[in-house]
């Protein structure tokens, strides 16, 4: 599997997202995860990796810094768009994918799939497992690749820390759950690729939720 990650700009000079290439590396097939801006630079590299179109374009969740580059790509490279079932209103509400906040503008698109907990997506010969963490928003997916031992966790989980969840549909019981019932439990060994910062591991994150799991929240 090919990996390459962006850390592209958005409406807010100091917020920039992570977003992310994944490609087969025998099919050349190709998803890309959270184009929050910067259109250009994704298509950019699909092109020197030799995608000519992109299968699907994935969305961890549905706040504007996270979507803001959907528009340019899709007409560049195509690809299915992708979001929870949960998250998916959430993509044309301004007060839940805060673009106003951020100022963004909203794409004019509709989700292609409505995607489920547990549900299997394949790019090429790479299987990814949905796995739905809800508590940053109350459809937060993270994506999961068990072959390649990696996971990606949009907003829900970061280096040292979680992602908010004083935003709306945001809850911090929930964000606790999905992070010390769903995340933790995965092989100390996957990576974690977060919606913004830099990676991290599961055995890395481990101690900081073993503290809290038990909490009443």
């Amino acid at each position: 599997m090919i990996l390459k990650r962006l850390q592209v700009a958005t409406g807010q000079p100091n917020l920039r997202t992570n977003t992310y290439i994944v490609c087969d590396e025998r099919t050349k097939e190709a998803m890309v995860i959270d184009p929050g801006g910067e259109a250009e630079r994704i298509v950019e590299v699909l092109d020197i990796l030799s995608v000519e179109e992109i299968r699907y374009i994935f969305l961890t969740h549905c706040h504007a810094d996270h979507i803001g580059g959907i528009h340019d790509l899709k007409e560049a490279k195509g690809g299915k768009i992708l979001i929870s079932r949960e998250d998916s209103e959430g993509l044309y509400n301004k007060e839940i994918s805060l673009a106003d906040y951020v100022n963004m503008q909203i794409p004019d698109l509709e989700a292609d799939s409505r995607i489920d907990d547990e549900d299997l997506i394949h790019v090429g010969d790479i299987e990814f497992k949905v796995i739905s963490t809800p508590g940053h928003t109350k459809g937060s997916v993270s994506l999961y690749c068990e072959k390649e031992r990696l996971i990606f966790t949009g907003d829900t989980l970061f280096s040292g820390t979680w992602g908010r969840t004083d935003l709306p549909t945001g809850n911090f019981g929930e964000i606790m759950a999905s992070i010390s019932d769903k995340l933790m439990l995965l092989p100390e060994e996957t990576i974690c690729y977060p919606g913004h910062g830099k990676t991290t591991m599961i055995q890395d994150e481990k101690n900081i939720y073993l503290e809290l799991k038990g909490k009443d929240f």
